[in-house]
């Protein structure tokens, strides 16, 4: 196997005295979802605020963070974004007032500042990947549904060409069906070799599209394995899955 584009050892984060995060290890390989799941509060999205370099002013974080085989513990959040990570925070942050094409544009905002080439070119492949976007281009943000303020922070960062991608809590506010919608272009984006890092309280959902995933509980990783080994572990089932857990990975696999 490759080596990871992401490797964590041994991540602990506190706010104040308060640990939010214990020695966590995960790691990340290209072309390839990993999820980690849990419930409210367990540190999840802790855990992408530290990879990312954006935890609040009070937090600290102590372990190792290696992307793409170089550490980047010390790295500001905009030297990690250039090396192409990339992070689609919970609450989505958009422009409300600004259209749906310019919103687009500021994801490739990079790529502009360092005068690549056709940067915007990547507006037509983001567009293909979510039609409806392209209908609304014109359309204010703040105006979108739900489901589509989802697909629009996706795009967004899909303009910067991430090479990691990691989403926090995508499923959240959505009715089933863009739920659906939203886990099929994550699994199309797999396919085109983008490493996935999915934060999910939607375990179900998570297992259904992942290759691997990590159970963190208060803070400390509880359980790991393969996506499919995970959905039929009994303790998964009981907390996360429900009597349906037990059928959901195959009906999913069937039904990709």
């Amino acid at each position: 196997m490759s080596a990871a584009i992401l490797s964590i050892k041994n991540l602990s984060v506190k706010y104040g005295k308060v640990e939010a995060l214990h020695r966590a290890n995960l790691e990340v390989h290209a072309g390839k979802i990993v999820t980690v799941i849990g419930p409210n509060g367990a540190g999840k999205s802790t855990l992408l605020g530290a990879v990312m370099g954006a935890l609040p002013p009070y937090g600290s974080a102590t372990g190792d963070i290696v992307y793409a085989d170089t550490p980047v513990n010390d790295r500001a959040v905009e030297e990690r974004v250039a090396a192409g990570m990339c992070l689609v925070p919970e609450r989505r942050e958009l422009f409300a007032s600004m259209s749906v094409a310019d919103n687009l544009l500021l994801g490739a905002f990079r790529r502009y500042k360092a005068r690549e080439k056709h940067f915007a070119d990547e507006m037509d492949h983001v567009y293909q990947i979510f039609p409806r976007l392209k209908e609304r281009r014109a359309q204010a943000a703040g105006t979108l549904s739900g489901g589509e303020r989802q697909m629009l922070a996706l795009g967004r960062a899909l303009m910067a060409r991430p090479r990691l991608l990691m989403l926090d809590e995508p499923s959240l506010g959505l009715a089933p069906l863009i739920v659906q919608e939203i886990f099929r272009v994550i699994v199309r984006l797999r396919e085109s070799g983008i490493a996935i890092l999915l934060v999910e309280q939607n375990a179900r959902a998570a297992l259904q599209v992942a290759d691997y995933g990590y159970v963190l509980e208060v803070g400390e990783m509880m359980l790991d394995g393969q996506a499919a080994e995970l959905a039929r572990n009994p303790r998964v089932v009981e907390s996360y899955l429900g009597l349906a857990g037990k059928d959901a990975h195959s009906t999913a696999r069937t039904n990709a």
